[in-house]
């Protein structure tokens, strides 16, 4: 995915004579301030999908974003026949921008592995692709395992030593098919998105961006480290990431990812979830329509488990006095979905 950009300056500390690297909490992103901190967008979507995404008084208006058993909510429309403009959604941009951080979500619920739907996690900056994208979730329609990809502009070509052995590294050149297919890396865990995640109750994304790497790793419920849970990560502690994205003399990181906005959506069809290639590979998603665009459209029912439940973002830096952060707008409150 690409378009549109938490500015943590973020060095890791050095404790004990282990000279293990921890993280300071900054900021945290929940039910109290999550709709205060992001903002709502409704342009077109660029990735052509067949989605209407809507502001922030129609999205609390029609029960699309708000707040369930105490958790951040986005979903979409699940009751319109062949809707005109396409089917309605949420997409948020965080106001404030990253450049180097910790960030972690603790996810209760991403949409499921559901032909026609292309959710996301990911950063971008505000001049695509040069100064770069972080897709940290992503897939579409009956996908199971997370793919992990960046793009940039030419002259980055990543290693992903050091990344668990089950991953795999699609391409290094982050670049690739002019920016829009990047280099990415197929994870192999069937919690870690979709269905699976879903039934064993989500779980924790961490993502440590330096200027030496872009590293991304996933904690099932149940496994989350004992110091994530308390505030004080450290990621040189956490065993090998999912993905892990060398720079050096191949990629010099701080050129290519600057001023990033983390953004969370979910779209329908498009460029991937949609192609004619992808959807007509797919055995289970063509035999219920020759097209994604029909199927969405006729299926409103189909996408009730197509929605985000989260229940936190945090971020970390070595202490709260350097990070600096974009004050933000209030908007109307998001209503209590139950």
């Amino acid at each position: 995915m690409y378009t549109s950009t938490l500015a943590l300056s973020l060095t890791a500390l050095l404790s004990g004579t282990a000279q293990a690297s921890y993280y300071a909490l900054n900021t945290t992103y929940d039910a109290t301030n999550f709709f205060t901190s992001f903002d709502f967008f409704n342009e077109e979507d660029p990735t052509h999908g067949f989605v209407e995404y809507v502001d922030s008084e129609t999205a609390n208006g029609e029960g699309l974003a708000g707040y369930k058993d105490g958790a951040i909510y986005m979903g979409v429309d699940t009751t319109t026949v062949n809707p005109a403009n396409g089917r309605k959604s949420v997409r948020v941009t965080s106001q404030a921008t990253f450049n180097h951080g910790l960030l972690i979500a603790d996810i209760a619920h991403m949409p499921g592995s559901i032909c026609g739907v292309w959710p996301a996690m990911w950063l971008f900056g505000p001049n695509w692709p040069a100064s770069g994208e972080i897709d940290i979730i992503e897939g579409v329609n009956t996908q199971t395992v997370d793919s992990i990809t960046l793009h940039t502009g030419s002259g980055c070509s990543i290693t992903n030593d050091g990344t668990c052995d089950s991953t795999t590294l699609n391409d290094a050149n982050c670049n690739a098919g002019d920016a829009g297919t990047g280099c990415g890396q197929s994870t192999s865990d069937n919690q870690n998105y979709g269905d699976g995640f879903n039934d064993n109750g989500g779980g924790v994304y961490a993502m440590e961006w330096t200027s030496d790497h872009i590293s991304v790793w996933f904690f099932p419920r149940g496994q989350i480290p004992l110091n994530v849970k308390s505030d004080y990560p450290s990621p040189s502690t956490w065993g090998l990431p999912a993905a892990r994205f060398n720079g050096g003399s191949g990629c010099d990181i701080d050129t290519h990812f600057k001023d990033h906005n983390l953004i969370f959506d979910t779209t329908f069809c498009g460029d991937w979830a949609g192609s004619t290639d992808v959807w007509n590979a797919n055995a289970e998603c063509s035999a219920l329509s020759s097209t994604c665009n029909d199927y969405v459209g006729a299926n409103p029912a189909a996408f009730t488990e197509a929605y985000w439940l989260i229940n936190s973002i945090k971020t970390f830096d070595e202490t709260a006095s350097n990070y600096t952060m974009k004050r933000a707008v209030p908007h109307k409150p998001m209503a209590y979905l139950g």
